[in-house]
């Protein structure tokens, strides 16, 4: 078994205002790394666009329409002081999402035992009728709702480990009690949601707030005590990772301070558990990381983990 590791070469259409941090050099960053001769053996796929009934897996017609009538033909138009799309956004937005709807189906299929979805825009920020964060839809929770909807999987859980609470995949998945939601997140920090005494409408969702400058060693303790037991316990069928790297102590965004080596660490620890639990079935897609040589040290030692357990 292998890695699939699935591209958007339409996220260098999506354009944000100069000096914006999700910016395309993020991709290219990313794709100019993973071309090592190490990354070889991955198979490469390109990824298709989502339909509206892909999109209609989580978010309602209106807020399709919405995204979709706000591109212009020209120029740039911004949905929030974050949040801006431009003529190419539409069809990058889109394939982000087939692309991880895809991921999953090739996973489950058992053709490949893992994937990473490189893609551009991000999407945990996107809540059931509003774009912010960056975010226009939501990347991994449509992924989890294809998994159950389309897949029948009754237990998939989603790990987010982006430096900023995934308040959009909170929203979408809320009330599902077929889905576990974990996000560790610095707080206080952007968006201001992610409260530990917020648990979802089944007790089905786990935030772990993180003080700046908390550390490695701070990260490690509560994956090793609250993260990894919930998934123990939860036993799931599919793990989803939202991979966001701007815990990065290079981020410019946020403070945590995480290492290179945390994010290897905290890979290869969901591998294990996905290896226990769902026959190493494991899907990660790109959010976050902001300064673009440690953006590109971490993917890359990311997807070399997950090569090491395919």
């Amino acid at each position: 078994m292998t890695t699939l590791l699935v591209t958007n070469s339409d996220s260098l259409a999506h354009h944000m205002p100069r000096g914006h941090p999700e910016q395309v050099g993020r991709y290219e960053a990313i794709m100019a790394a993973l071309s090592a001769s190490d990354f070889d053996t991955l198979i490469r796929h390109d990824a298709p666009e989502a339909t509206l009934d892909d999109i209609l897996l989580a978010h309602p017609e209106s807020h399709f329409a919405a995204i979709r009538d706000a591109i212009p033909d020209v120029g740039s138009v911004a949905l929030d002081a974050d949040t801006h799309v431009t003529p190419g956004s539409w069809v990058a937005a889109l394939r982000g999402v087939g692309g991880n709807l895809a991921a999953v189906d090739q996973v489950l299929a058992g053709t490949v035992t893992n994937a990473f979805v490189a893609t551009r825009p991000p999407g945990h920020h996107a809540e059931t009728t509003t774009p912010m964060g960056f975010c226009l839809f939501g990347n991994i929770a449509l992924a989890a709702k294809h998994a159950m909807e389309r897949h029948g999987l009754t237990r998939v859980a989603i790990v987010d480990f982006d430096v900023h609470h995934g308040n959009g995949t909170q929203d979408l998945l809320w009330s599902e009690d077929r889905c576990l939601f974990i996000s560790s997140h610095q707080m206080p920090l952007y968006p201001g949601s992610g409260a530990a005494h917020e648990t979802g409408a089944s007790h089905n969702v786990l935030n772990i707030p993180l003080a700046p400058d908390s550390g490695s060693a701070q990260m490690r303790r509560a994956y090793e005590q609250q993260v990894f037991p919930a998934l123990d316990n939860f036993r799931p069928e599919l793990i989803l990772v939202s991979a966001g790297f701007d815990a990065h102590t290079a981020d410019p965004l946020a403070n945590l301070n995480w290492t290179t080596e945390d994010f290897a660490w905290v890979t290869g620890q969901l591998c294990d558990l996905a290896q226990t639990h769902c026959d190493g079935r494991l899907v990660s897609t790109l959010e976050g990381g902001y300064d673009l040589p440690a953006l590109a040290e971490s993917v890359a030692a990311h997807v070399k983990v997950l090569m090491e357990r395919s």
